[in-house]
């Protein structure tokens, strides 16, 4: 991670309680986390491997930015056609729980871009 997004992401780990945060797939109990119970059904899902975006928002991997993978992955598959993450329960609670320290998508966006050819995984 750039060493800005290091010190950001400390910052807010320091002023947090000592909870840890939920991923999407603990929130969503889909069960498509690696070694998931859904996982070799439905495929494992890009955002809790992805780490890319490993400690955004307190999350492991993309757990806690999904929302930016999935509509990037949409993007990527279908063209034009995106999912309308801002309506996600798991989004919503996230944005409530981080409030003024959300990160903009645009910001995850070029995190994401620019780290393109790091490896998966945590």
């Amino acid at each position: 991670m750039p060493s800005r997004v290091r010190q950001l992401t400390k910052r807010k780990v320091a002023t947090k309680e000592c909870e840890k945060p939920v991923n999407c797939w603990q929130y969503m109990s889909c069960g498509r986390e690696s070694g998931g119970l859904n996982a070799d059904r439905l495929g494992v899902c890009p955002a809790s491997t992805d780490r890319r975006l490993h400690g955004i928002h307190g999350g492991k991997n993309g757990g806690r930015a999904c929302w930016v993978i999935a509509g990037l992955l949409t993007r990527e598959v279908f063209g034009n056609v995106s999912k309308d993450c801002s309506k996600c329960d798991f989004y919503l609670s996230v944005k409530s729980e981080e409030g003024k320290y959300i990160w903009p998508d645009a910001f995850i966006l070029r995190l994401l871009k620019r780290q393109k050819n790091r490896p998966k995984a945590v």
